[in-house]
């Protein structure tokens, strides 16, 4: 197999990602894994679109040090690669990172995605249900039982009318952050901080303004959704409870903001959160996506490059990385198997009936 890995930039992943940990099962496996960042495609007038890519020698690596040493080093195979002759392409950029920096580049995987899927490259998750997906404003398009009661404005007026009728508890964030950037819990003590927060908000675009769910003080569950069902193998779950460090007065549970993660308890609500967006994910082709779960809600879902997943592979040694190789083999068995039968979409979240 011939996997494709697209990032915001290649020489600033880290092992600790679970991008990594996928590309070290992959190589390990024996197939040849091909990064390239958001800047490296090329599309040229032989109707190809083509990538500045990096890939490591071809051998077993222990771990994931030494993986990424020999990705950012030197030593590393830098070719111009034809995105047609990849089986898979992962699109694992997020577009929050780009935007303020390099807008022009949020986009790139989304659109230089479509044009391999275009050439029969399975492309994951699927680039037009990414697009779809590109703020916050996603989680609108689920059920409302299953999400908090949401404002979405640039309206100072509205906002603050919205978090008096919720009582004076809210949270409010930025429509394309990630990360926990810019993430405010507003209390009635914090009235007087209000504008200044909404300005810290605002700055980035229209603010997002949810109920402030009391059980998030114990943090969230990120679970992993993979061919639209729960990810569990060998009986175990993959997922995380993240929440505060002892003391924190931050109430975000993002691990790139200091929280820290434990093994969590996936509950029938959890998993009754996941059946109710099912449907979507199928429709949408969203291959590997990351819930965000406090008690019966879902808070966030990510579908660009959750992360987390090499932590529960700590937590419970499982090989979760190792299966999700193994499940993209068998969507290119599909592929050669069905020939066009199957379009990006379906073979998206086609799943074998055993474990791998």
């Amino acid at each position: 197999m011939k996997l494709g890995i697209v990032v915001n930039n290649v020489m600033t992943e880290k092992r600790g990602y679970t991008t990594t940990h996928i590309a070290l099962a992959a190589t390990n496996r024996g197939h040849e894994v091909w990064y390239m960042g958001v800047d490296n495609f090329a599309f040229g007038p032989e109707e190809h679109v083509c990538a500045h890519a990096r890939q490591v020698q071809m051998r077993h690596y222990r771990n994931v040090v030494t993986y990424t040493r020999s990705l950012h080093d030197e030593s590393a195979i830098q070719e111009r690669i034809s995105l047609d002759q990849l089986d898979v392409l992962l699109l694992r950029n997020d577009p929050a990172e780009d935007v303020n920096k390099r807008p022009w580049a949020r986009l790139a995987g989304i659109n230089f995605g479509r044009l391999a899927k275009n050439h029969g490259v399975i492309v994951l998750n699927d680039p037009d249900g990414l697009a779809q997906a590109v703020n916050k404003m996603y989680l609108l398009l689920f059920p409302p039982e299953v999400r908090p009661t949401t404002l979405i404005s640039c309206d100072r007026h509205d906002i603050k009318a919205f978090i008096r009728e919720l009582g004076g508890y809210a949270v409010i964030k930025p429509l394309a952050g990630s990360g926990g950037r810019n993430v405010f819990l507003i209390t009635p003590s914090e009235a007087p901080n209000l504008n200044s927060m909404i300005d810290a908000v605002s700055t980035e675009g229209y603010v997002v303004v949810q109920e402030y769910l009391p059980d998030a003080i114990h943090g969230d569950t990120r679970m992993f959704v993979v061919n639209a069902q729960p990810f569990i193998v060998d009986g175990v779950y993959a997922a995380i409870q993240r929440v505060r460090s002892v003391g924190d007065v931050d109430m975000r549970s993002n691990l790139s903001a200091g929280a820290i993660s434990n093994s969590a308890n996936v509950t029938e609500k959890m998993l009754e959160v996941a059946e109710i967006i099912r449907p979507r994910l199928i429709q949408d082709g969203m291959f590997m996506v990351g819930l965000d779960i406090v008690k019966d809600k879902l808070m966030e879902i990510n579908v660009f490059s959750p992360g987390g997943m090499q932590i529960a592979e700590r937590l419970y040694n499982a090989h979760f990385a190792r299966e999700i190789v193994c499940l993209l083999e068998h969507k290119v068995e599909y592929r050669h198997q069905h020939r066009e039968n199957f379009n990006n979409v379906e073979i998206a979240t086609a799943a074998p009936l055993t474990s791998c």
